[in-house]
């Protein structure tokens, strides 16, 4: 039931998980009292009595993410976020990994917290893209030795290309490549090197590219891409998308057991 009410954009899944405590949530006009409640096509959920819509498709958004707002539905601080700069009309998204306060760039928004958790994973392979902008002595050769991975304060960073764009002065351009993308983990490795970090873009995030999108829009990416690159994203619900499994063969008859030799009387 919390999942349901994640993806039909009520809450996320936890604040759902505390209304069932609350005894806010009813099925079929009985108080549902555990999250782990299954719901069937043609049910029907409300909560503080308000019938609920069935969630709708799978959906995923590309956003450009200015600098200066935080990858979180609410901040303690009372800091601005991504989601409060999303132009109305958009159901309730969660983000794909996560940028910090003041790295900007490509960032995926979608409406289905198991979708942005399977594109998070580093079993995937991809690859996170970055422009960086540094402070400091670059040196080509120890960034090319980024590729072996590198051990910083303790912490173990997998394989990084990273390689010169540009230098003016003292400060440069870099591309940054990773797979894994650790909290913070190229600002880390390049203080690491004795860099300073000045400006982090990201470019891309596996097969899905910043390209043009101007800072602070939002596009929805095409079903179809969506489709071409993951497969079905979201599984069919059952009683309504679901193709019927074919019936169970019958089983198979089994031959009557060979009949033993009689015995013969001993001479």
């Amino acid at each position: 039931m919390a999942k349901w009410l994640a993806r039909a954009g009520i809450a996320s899944r936890r604040d759902a998980e505390a209304m069932i405590a609350a005894r806010r949530v009813r099925l079929n006009n009985h108080v549902v009292d555990t999250p782990a409640t299954f719901v069937k096509p043609g049910d029907l959920v409300a909560v503080d009595r308000k019938p609920v819509s069935a969630p709708e498709r799978t959906r995923l958004f590309r956003y450009h993410k200015p600098a200066g707002l935080v990858t979180t539905h609410r901040d303690p601080e009372g800091r601005p976020t991504v989601f409060d700069s999303l132009p109305p009309g958009l159901p309730r998204l969660v983000s794909v990994g996560r940028l910090d306060l003041n790295s900007e760039g490509l960032l995926l928004l979608t409406n289905d917290g198991a979708l942005a958790r399977r594109l998070e994973l580093p079993a995937n392979g991809w690859l996170r893209r970055y422009r960086v902008r540094v402070h400091g002595a670059v040196d080509e050769g120890v960034l090319a030795g980024l590729s072996r991975g590198i051990v910083v304060e303790g912490v173990a960073y997998g394989p990084i290309e990273a390689g010169l764009d540009s230098r003016q002065g003292s400060n440069a351009w870099l591309t940054v490549a990773l797979r894994e993308g650790k909290n913070r983990e190229v600002r880390r490795v390049m203080q690491h090197l004795g860099l300073h970090v000045t400006r982090l873009l990201r470019t891309a995030y596996g097969p899905f590219q910043l390209g043009a999108l101007p800072r602070g829009a939002v596009e929805e990416v095409n079903p179809k891409v969506l489709r071409e690159q993951l497969g079905d994203p979201a599984p069919p619900r059952p009683g309504r998308d679901a193709t019927p499994a074919p019936p169970p063969r019958p089983a198979a008859k089994r031959a009557p057991p060979a009949r033993r030799a009689a015995a013969r009387p001993p001479r």
